[in-house]
């Protein structure tokens, strides 16, 4: 029987990015305004480099032998043109439902309602059979003129097998992984024995410098549906949502242009045909495809890591952890801060692992003295309540050890939210130095915490830096 996850497996490109003078006309207005159209194109052009310029010249024309076209159409229609040789579709094999691309997909759908729209069978898709291997589809794009591609981590994290197709053609080739960075949720794969002039790069873009209402173009393979384009704009730039196996959460691209399963990994491209984001996530509201929800990892992520991953020689991407869990202040209520004595906002430490960064730095977790705050049941406590963190209270109920450290700062940016934290450790490097601020006992103090890569024993019950 064939059923569809919402995992947004490999494909997708959703196009980002300046209109670059286009609008929507009707056709005597687009005929009179060709001349503005032509100098808006050129200025931008001027702007953003000579991929855009030369995508703004050849729409200039928006009429082509009485087909109406209007010029934002025209770009959409050389956007993919010029990028559908870029695009990969990827199979995979040896994925299983207790991967952790399977737990990782439970998790999200269970506690967010998000979704990888990856088309990973589990056993029960017809392509396997109880525990035997899996299969699964996703998407990718070469980045460079080596072969390098990008996607998602949860499209081949697992697989024993994997292979590519190029758009236009059923020939497969056998890939291999360079690299994979878990945390973000990226991979960089790389193919043999593509022929030569196959290896069609596509140009990156600046995730920085997006406005929301900018066109998004999204090319992948959904529900195995080989080279499918939607459009739609930048819904928000101002979203977090959980990414990665640890689900730390990190800023993304939101957009409406549509996204399903066999889409995950796929391109974000913009008016200018550039890469904006890396598709990996979309809101189902349960319906288990496109509910006019997506999210995109931003391109500058991608630049960042890109070194590292080419240099990764088939490894995983380390980074670093404090080794805590903690409560996010702001996600109790007024009332228990009050009635514990607590400030509005910081990061509640409530345990420091053994041999953690933490412990070496001297973070002390909460211990149950019988002050405890009483939750009156799980899920009180709002976001960001590490579990395990709570001791049962009788009665039903939940107790918050309230006497741990808490950090209100890192390297001297408040911690408002419990994400503040999980971001800016994910930002370091291993054998990096943060300084915390911590209150304990009334006290202020600074704490230095030499970071490294440390495993929890228990993945599912960590909070500390998204764990």
């Amino acid at each position: 029987m064939k059923r569809n996850l919402s995992l947004l497996a490999l494909s997708g490109a959703l196009a980002l990015g300046g209109f670059v003078g286009y609008g929507i006309n009707e056709r005597g207005a687009a005929q009179a305004g060709t001349a503005q159209a032509q100098t808006q194109a050129a200025q931008t052009a001027s702007a953003q480099g000579q991929m855009v310029q030369a995508l703004a010249q050849t729409t200039a024309t928006t009429y082509d032998n009485g087909r109406a076209r209007t010029q934002s159409e025209a770009n959409t229609v050389d956007v993919v043109k010029a990028r559908q040789n870029g695009l990969v579709y990827i199979s995979v094999t040896g994925q299983s439902s207790g991967s952790a691309q399977a737990q990782l997909r439970d998790q999200l759908q269970r506690q967010f309602g998000f979704g990888l729209p990856d088309g990973l069978g589990d056993g029960s898709d017809g392509d396997s059979q109880g525990g035997q291997q899996a299969t699964g589809t996703g998407s990718g794009f070469f980045v460079n003129a080596q072969g390098d591609i990008v996607t998602n981590n949860h499209v081949v994290e697992g697989a024993s097998d994997i292979t590519i197709r190029l758009h236009g053609s059923k020939q497969t080739y056998k890939a291999t992984v360079v690299a994979r960075a878990p945390d973000y949720d990226l991979a960089l794969i790389r193919a043999e024995g593509l022929p030569s002039g196959a290896i069609q790069p596509m140009p990156l873009g600046d995730s920085d410098r997006l406005d929301v209402g900018l066109k998004a173009v999204a090319m992948g393979a959904p529900f195995n549906l080989d080279f499918s384009v939607s459009e739609g704009i930048i819904s928000s730039l101002e979203r977090t949502v959980p990414v990665g196996t640890r689900g730390v959460s990190q800023k993304v691209i939101q957009t409406d242009a549509a996204i399903n399963p066999g889409n995950s990994g796929g391109p974000l491209l913009d008016s200018a045909g550039q890469v904006i984001g890396v598709n990996t996530q979309i809101l189902t509201g349960g319906a288990g495809q496109s509910a006019g929800v997506g999210f995109a990892i931003p391109v500058n992520t991608v630049k960042t890591l890109l070194p590292k991953l080419q240099s990764g020689k088939g490894g995983v991407l380390q980074t670093p952890s404090l080794g805590i869990q903690f409560t996010d202040l702001s996600g109790l209520t007024s009332e228990q801060r009050t009635q514990a004595g607590l400030p509005e906002t910081g990061a509640l430490v409530q345990e420091v692992l053994p041999n953690s960064p933490a412990a070496a730095a001297g973070l002390r977790g909460g211990t149950s003295d019988g002050t405890g705050l009483s939750l009156n049941g799980a899920g009180t406590a709002g976001r960001g309540t590490s579990r395990g963190g709570a001791q049962s209270g009788g009665q039903g109920g939940d107790v918050l050890n309230t006497n741990g450290d808490i950090i209100t700062a890192i390297d001297g940016q408040p911690v408002t939210e419990g994400g503040d934290l999980q971001r800016a450790i994910l930002g370091k490097q291993v054998g990096d130095s943060v300084r915390l601020t911590v209150k304990r006992a009334g006290q202020t103090r600074e704490v230095t915490v030499n970071l490294k890569a440390f495993a929890f024993p228990n993945a599912s019950t960590a909070q500390d830096d998204g764990r």
